[in-house]
């Protein structure tokens, strides 16, 4: 481990030490130092940097465009005199643009659908987004032609697949009269080249395969026919009743008891755990269109898709599938784990002081099968929703987890000011971010909204509040100087 806080002599001990400490390390000292207040934006929503840094997502107001962005650092001249951190940056400098170059805009909605601002999901390998647009909900459709009762309806919903360099759209595939839950990614999940789109109306996993080429290839479809060949009406919620029944033979009464419980089982959402097996999550039509779904019973499965067999199954009060989920949580994460930068993602599994949170949660815990039920409820995990920034990685900071943390997700704003400390030095804050301006407070009486999107290696983030019921978000901007 580093013994200075100094950069020029980490990067000199770097050389001479064996093994070389990790590059990570250089982030203790490379940190946001100055925040610009209500930067002067463009008036778009701001959806998140890819994972490789290399694009930065927005769409417009009016939910029709995309707008996509390239990062850039800050770059500006001064007299000789006036180089030092002390002077206020010159005004062209807090500008929007002095931090990112406009690529492009490219209009995807058409017609009466809008653009899904909460869905994105990226392919670093050939740099495409795949991008979704729909209509209105229909919240009381009829169920026909095989449809569940009780889940919504989408007149068309589209899914665009873009190469982000220069905005050309590759491929569209359409739903229609359908439901997928598009919210955070909740209905979609991305691993490699293979794409998992849960039909919850028609209780289908589409699998599709995107090419090099960037062509949306259908590979299979699993719900009513699980097989290409299938001539027997047997779908993967009639699996998992089966694998329960032989499973419980000798257990007949607690199987009886819980008898309708999976006769009434939908897929609630899927994800990889590699290219061959999906973990699928069943429960009620209730909890299948609910955000909170930790009421609701559940149960997991893990299915392969070549033989068509559930090869695990689990309530969602397991507590051998929690085991699992607490030494291995890794493997649920199943995108992009061989990249480097993937390593900063802290988990109970790869980090002690996480494990350690886990560990106080659980002991404070009144019922430990409600705890259990609380921790799975977060299984599958929502595609692509962490981010890798380095200052999330719990090895290097200490943060407060309920004003920020690595999840994609929006929070009340507070009128806190949110300290990274570091671990190696534990009394010592590294930087801080204030959401709103340095001698100002957060009003109230009305509600705010805020989410944080950090770049992936650059110590650049933005902090966004946006006021209910008003168009404009506030957007701060936390460099290095």
């Amino acid at each position: 481990m580093f013994k200075t806080n100094n950069v020029a002599s980490r990067i000199f001990e770097r050389q001479i030490r064996t093994p070389a400490p990790g590059t990570s390390r250089f982030y203790e000292n490379l940190v946001p130092s100055f925040t610009i207040y209500d930067v002067e934006c463009p008036d778009y929503s701001f959806r998140k940097f890819t994972d490789d840094g290399q694009f930065f997502i927005g769409f417009s107001r009016n939910h029709q465009d995309l707008i996509v962005y390239r990062p850039t650092w800050l770059s500006f001249s001064r007299k000789e005199e006036e180089c030092d951190n002390t002077h206020e940056l010159p005004p062209k400098a807090k500008r929007f643009e002095s931090f990112f170059t406009q690529l492009y805009v490219r209009s995807l909605a058409s017609c009466n659908e809008l653009i899904c601002k909460d869905f994105f999901l990226y392919m670093e390998s050939n740099q495409f987004g795949i991008f979704a647009t729909s209509t209105a909900q229909i919240q009381n459709a009829p169920a026909v032609d095989g449809a569940i009762q009780g889940v919504p309806s989408i007149e068309k919903i589209t899914f665009h697949l873009l190469r982000l360099e220069d905005g050309v759209i590759l491929d569209e595939k359409a739903f229609h009269n359908d439901y997928v839950n598009l919210a955070h990614n909740m209905g979609v999940f991305l691993y490699d080249d293979l794409l998992a789109v849960v039909s919850l109306r028609y209780q289908t996993i589409h699998i599709l395969q995107i090419r090099d080429s960037g062509n949306l290839v259908d590979v299979r479809a699993i719900g009513a026919y699980c097989r290409e060949d299938d001539e027997l009406f047997i779908n993967s919620s009639s699996q998992a009743r089966c694998y329960c029944f032989h499973r419980v033979q000798c257990r007949k009464k607690k199987f009886y008891f819980h008898f309708q419980d999976y006769v009434d089982l939908m897929i609630w959402k899927v994800q990889f755990l590699d290219r061959h097996h999906l973990l699928i999550k069943f429960g009620s039509v209730n909890g299948g269109v609910s955000r909170n779904t930790d009421q609701h019973p559940a149960f997991f499965a893990v299915y392969n898709m070549e033989t068509t067999e559930i090869v695990a199954f689990y309530q969602n009060a397991a507590d051998d599938l929690y085991l699992l989920f607490e030494q291995f949580c890794d493997h649920f994460h199943a995108t992009s784990v061989n990249l480097l930068y993937m390593s900063f993602i802290s988990s109970h599994s790869n980090n002690v002081h996480t494990l350690e949170q886990l560990k106080g949660m659980k002991n404070k815990a009144t019922s430990f099968s409600q705890f259990v039920k609380k921790m799975l409820s977060s299984l599958p995990f929502n595609c692509q929703s962490m981010s890798p920034s380095p200052y999330f990685d719990q090895s290097l900071f200490r943060f407060d987890n309920k004003l920020i943390s690595a999840t994609d997700w929006h929070r009340q704003s507070m009128d806190h000011l949110i300290r990274f400390i570091s671990r190696r030095q534990p009394n010592i804050l590294r930087f801080k971010i204030k959401i709103g301006p340095e001698f100002g407070s957060v009003d109230g009486r009305s509600k705010k909204i805020s989410h944080f999107l950090f770049h992936p290696f650059l110590s650049l983030a933005l902090s966004i509040q946006q006021t209910l019921f008003l168009p404009q978000s506030v957007v701060n901007i936390h460099f290095r100087r």
